[in-house]
């Protein structure tokens, strides 16, 4: 797969943008487990543009992480090229437009999946961005607004038509929001199109090497992209390139090495944000790092009421040491 100059071997695997979840600590340790490309969290134009605080500090990367692309989002042509102006000057790999974000307070601005209501500005959008930079701009979407909507075969002629060099397809419309299965069907149609040649990258439920193995071999996307299915558990990413190895046979990754991911994902967070925001946001993946251990309710309820980094090394320890000879299978 080739995205502009940048060229990836073997089935790629993206690390998909997600809010308060895909910030640089996260992304370093989803990369030493194997994943391709790297996608920063989403960032409003409008904030970009006024130099808010948390829009510019997600523009910061580290040179392990690449590639990767910042992802932008906004409803207005004018903001977006200023954006990806900003951007640019950061300089990252690609400049990414979402187009598929289902949360309201977004869509309700005519951004993120919103923009799937007004498909001439949404193209507006897209040509101006690609215009505005010398990076490949890619765009990450849904399959349409509703299931009397889905455009997404058409729509993504005319994204390439526009000067997009990928597009990412979350196969769910806006109105699923994260409900029910992931309908790849019309990615694969996309796929089939022959006017088509830009890289497809297929999105959601992929929660396996099974279920990617059988979404790349089914629909022919040029490379997956996983979201959720990563927080708290980042090496999905080499469960599936072992499972496409012919490895079948279940990753094991017993309670030290889960203890030894989950506190250097503390220390790095802690070391990029401070410790208040680290200790607060690391809330989320303590229960998936740790899914399945038999008895841990106790563990959790301890690391979630620890207020300082020395705690949760401390209790990590005690969670090896309880666990030592418990072999987890996934």
């Amino acid at each position: 797969m080739k995205i502009g100059n940048i060229n990836f071997s073997g089935f790629p695997l993206a690390l998909a943008p997600m809010e308060d979840v895909t910030d640089p600590p996260f992304r370093a340790l989803c990369k030493k487990m194997g994943a391709d490309i790297m996608y920063t969290e989403f960032i409003s134009s409008e904030g970009l543009i006024r130099d808010a605080q948390k829009s510019i500090e997600k523009l910061d990367m580290d040179p392990e992480e690449r590639p990767i692309g910042i992802q932008i989002f906004g409803h207005s042509e004018e903001s977006m090229v200023q954006a990806a102006e900003i951007a640019t000057l950061a300089k990252p790999d690609l400049i990414d437009i979402n187009f598929g974000c289902p949360v309201k307070k977004v869509v309700t601005k005519c951004a993120g999946a919103g923009a799937l209501q007004d498909i001439p500005n949404l193209l507006r959008i897209t040509s101006a961005v690609v215009k505005a930079t010398h990076l490949p701009v890619t765009v990450k979407t849904r399959l349409g607004w509703d299931d009397d909507k889905k455009i997404i075969v058409e729509l993504a002629e005319m994204l390439q038509d526009v000067g997009i060099q990928a597009l990412t397809v979350h196969g769910r419309t806006r109105s699923q929001l994260y409900k029910g299965e992931a309908d790849w069907t019309l990615i694969g149609r996309i796929k089939e199109n022959p006017r088509m040649y830009i890289p497809i990258i297929g999105n959601g439920d992929i929660t396996s090497g099974e279920k990617a193995l059988e979404a790349k071999n089914r629909y022919g996307v040029d490379a997956i992209m996983i979201g959720r299915a990563s927080i708290g558990n980042p090496w999905i990413f080499r469960e599936i390139k072992q499972y496409f190895s012919g490895n079948t046979a279940p990753l094991v990754i017993d309670a030290g090495e889960r203890v030894d991911i989950c506190r250097e994902h503390l220390e790095r967070s802690v070391e990029w944000k401070g410790i208040p925001r680290s200790m607060n946001e690391m809330r989320k993946h303590y229960s998936s790092y740790f899914k399945g251990f038999q008895n841990f309710k106790e563990f959790k309820i301890r690391l979630m009421d620890c207020h300082h980094p020395d705690e949760i090394y401390q209790l990590l320890e005690e969670v090896r040491e309880y666990y030592l000879d418990f072999k987890f299978q996934e």
